[in-house]
C-alpha cells in the first residue's frame, strides 16, 4: 500500500493521528507523501466553519437588539441578560473579524440575508406583529458590534 493510500485509510480510521501525521509532512516539507485531497477539504471546511461562526454570531447579536428594541413587555424582566449575551456575543464575532480583512467583508455582506432570518426567528419567538420589524436591517454594521450600542423602542 502506498504511502498515500495508508493516510486517507488513516484519515477515515484515526483522524486525530492524520492530521498529526500530514502536519508533520507538511513542516518537514514531505510534500509527496501528503494526502492532497484530505488536506484540501480539511482546509476548505476550517473557510466554510469561520463563516458559518461569523453567520451564527451575527444571527444571535440581531435577535438579541430586536428582541430588546422591539419586545418591550420582556425588556423589564429579561433585558439585563439580553445586553449581556449582545456583549458576549459582539466579543466573539470581534475576535473572528480582527484577524482578517476578508472575513470582515464577509460580514458585511452576510448583515442582510442573516437580518432577514434573525427577524424571522424573533417574530416567531415573540408573536408580535411582524409590521413593528423593520423589512431591512435597522441597525448599521458599526452598531451591530459597538459595545455600548442599545437600540431605544
Amino acid at each position: 500500500m502506498s504511502t498515500g493510500s495508508t493516510l486517507k485509510t488513516l484519515y477515515e480510521t484515526d483522524y486525530m493521528l492524520w492530521l498529526e501525521t500530514t502536519l508533520e509532512q507538511i513542516k518537514h516539507r514531505q510534500i509527496d507523501q501528503i494526502d492532497w485531497d484530505n488536506l484540501a477539504e480539511e482546509i476548505e471546511g476550517l473557510g466554510i466553519a469561520l463563516h458559518h461562526k461569523i453567520d451564527s454570531y451575527l444571527r444571535q447579536i440581531l435577535i438579541h437588539l430586536l428582541l430588546y428594541q422591539y419586545w418591550t413587555t420582556e425588556r423589564e424582566k429579561s433585558g439585563s441578560d439580553w445586553r449581556d449575551k449582545i456583549i458576549y456575543l459582539q466579543d466573539e464575532l470581534e475576535s473572528l473579524l480582527e484577524q482578517s480583512k476578508t472575513l470582515y467583508n464577509y460580514f458585511l455582506s452576510r448583515i442582510d440575508l442573516i437580518y432577514l432570518r434573525a427577524r424571522r426567528g424573533v417574530i416567531q419567538k415573540t408573536q408580535l406583529d411582524s409590521s413593528i420589524f423593520p423589512e431591512k436591517c435597522p441597525f448599521s454594521e458599526s452598531e451591530l458590534i459597538d459595545f455600548n450600542f442599545y437600540p431605544e423602542s
